[in-house]
């Protein structure tokens, strides 16, 4: 007995297992085998030759996707004073500078989906770890969310614009959003070649071999789909 069904198998059994599909390709067939009944995400999986445990290969940045993620971001900003200010004009949903709102945090609130702190606020931040860390929240000057407070309303239209993070996991692999089923092919071709741009500059320099070993196309509850290595890693930004 199949664990998946009827609409899983049916969309399965139009991806070719063997197969690398071109970019384009992929994107359309991700479209086109989605079964579920809400706008599934599309996912990119990247399976990569570095080794985790050495520090020098780890992989960790961000990118701005042209089209977004098609949801609405919640944007939560540690700063005081005229950082606050530059926050809230810039369109931050919360702003945490007072102990209220701190202590809201360090009793589990975490109703927002990217915290971004300046470097004066994360003596306090730090101490909410035990909240933030676990959920992806913790900001991180690699991820750009640990900002100066003249850049704050640049890194706030950001995170609401579509700037993902994408970082290497213990496996050795990258997962990252690209959109939605409802994007457009050109939609969701333009911020895959924007990730794999992204991914491509932040190659360590420790990286030995191949550095990208495999690449899947995926929609949430979907089958896997093979892209052809050699296209994907050629794609470039704006084709």
């Amino acid at each position: 007995m199949s664990k998946h069904g009827k609409k899983y198998l049916a969309a399965q059994a139009k991806i070719e297992a063997e197969k690398n599909y071109s970019p384009s390709d992929a994107v359309a067939l991700a479209k086109e085998t989605s079964s579920t009944k809400f706008d599934a995400t599309v996912e990119l999986h990247l399976n990569m030759g570095l080794d985790p445990r050495q520090a020098d290969q780890l992989v960790r940045d961000v990118v701005v996707l042209p089209h977004g993620l098609g949801k609405s971001v919640s944007v939560l900003v540690f700063a005081e004073g005229e950082g606050a200010t530059i926050a809230r004009e810039a369109g931050a949903d919360a702003v945490a500078d007072d102990e209220e709102t701190l202590k809201k945090i360090k009793d589990g609130w975490t109703d927002f989906d990217v915290a971004i702190s300046t470097p004066e606020m994360m003596g306090k931040v730090g101490r909410l770890g035990r909240v933030l860390g676990p959920r992806g929240l913790m900001p991180n000057p690699k991820a750009g969310t640990v900002v100066n407070s003249a850049d704050l309303g640049k890194a706030v239209q950001e995170a609401k614009a579509g700037r993902v993070e994408f970082r290497l996991d213990k496996t050795a692999n990258i997962h990252c959003p690209i959109g939605k089923v409802s994007f457009s092919e050109k939609q969701l071709f333009e911020n895959l070649a924007a990730l794999m741009d992204a991914i491509k500059r932040a190659r360590p320099s420790a990286a030995k071999g191949n550095y990208i070993k495999r690449v899947t196309l995926t929609t949430t509850m979907g089958p896997g789909i093979k892209l052809d290595l050699s296209q994907v890693q050629s794609m470039e930004v704006g084709e």
